[in-house]
């Protein structure tokens, strides 16, 4: 019988994921030369080689490709198990992995670790910040438990409650703030800066401004609301930005804020996670806890 213990597991699924002996060992919070032994010993248990080692890089073995999606379904079931036993005691407790999107978390976060705080006192919040693609992938394997997004994420395998919907806002430079504000239909006219790809935000822009995905645009991304707000304040160009990032961003940048008068581009925020988690009765009644804890912040 091969002596294959779950600690090995989840060192090699951290070393299979970030592709980096050092980012992996970060990950797990070891050293380095522990995680290498670990995986070293884990090897000659298997008796093949799990990883092709590079100076730069380490990858997986076609062994170990296969391996690894045997590996996450067993980590996946193990931690199933603990979210058995938490639902079993009918309230949330314990550790938490939530995701958040960037267009999302620096503002909600204060507000939401404040209410979730007082509804449960024993919960420990484990908060994970990346983008839609990275956040559905992490809850399908069983990495995250729930996920906060701009809906909808249209994942069969997924869960979905809105919490709330807010609008987009207009970001031009500050000497155009005496201008009228252009109709929706003349934004794909406009020098208009977005996320860069892989943000759900981005998607949504370019479908308000009825602009192609994959239109090319040459200096026009930023990585962050931040970034693309300073940008504007520099004479960039303009931007669109959700209600609840205005009062951040735009503090300390010489820029003007427009609300548009009709056909106001709108998102939905809301609340995934697996169907099949036990947690699901949970996590329906935190997605109210959240609800309520973020509305004064959606309003203001």
């Amino acid at each position: 019988m091969m002596n294959i213990t779950l600690k090995q597991l989840r060192y090699f699924e951290a070393l299979a994921r970030h592709g980096h002996f050092g980012r992996a060992a970060e990950a797990s919070a070891i050293s380095q030369p522990a995680l290498s032994i670990q995986i070293k010993e884990l090897e000659a248990t298997l008796g093949a080689a799990l990883f092709e080692r590079t100076p730069r890089q380490v990858r997986l073995t076609a062994f170990g490709e296969a391996f690894a999606s045997r590996a996450r379904e067993i980590l996946r079931g193990v931690d199933e198990l603990g979210d058995f036993a938490r639902a079993a005691r009918g309230q949330l407790s314990g550790r938490l992995r939530l995701g958040l999107i960037p267009t999302i978390a620096p503002y909600l976060l204060p507000p939401l670790i404040a209410g979730l705080g007082r509804a449960y006192p024993g919960l420990d919040l484990d908060i994970r910040e990346t983008i839609t693609p990275r956040l559905v992938e992490e809850m399908t394997d069983g990495r995250l438990d729930a996920a906060l997004v701009a809906l909808p994420v249209s994942e069969p395998a997924l869960t979905e409650v809105p919490l709330f919907s807010e609008d987009f806002v207009l970001v031009r430079p500050a000497e155009e703030a005496e201008h009228p504000m252009p109709d929706p239909s003349d934004l794909h006219t406009m020098r208009l800066l977005l996320l860069e790809e892989g943000h759900c935000f981005r998607d949504q822009a370019l479908s308000f401004c009825s602009l192609p995905k994959a239109r090319p645009r040459h200096g026009l991304d930023g990585s962050s609301l931040a970034t693309l707000v300073q940008m504007v304040g520099a004479g960039i160009g303009v931007t669109l930005i959700p209600e609840m990032a205005v009062a951040s961003e735009t503090r300390t940048a010489p820029v003007a804020v427009g609300r548009f008068a009709r056909n106001r581009p709108r998102r939905t925020i809301g609340m995934v996670w697996r169907r099949s988690s036990p947690l699901a009765e949970p996590l329906t009644e935190l997605s109210e806890v959240i609800r309520a804890a973020l509305t004064p912040t959606k309003a203001a």
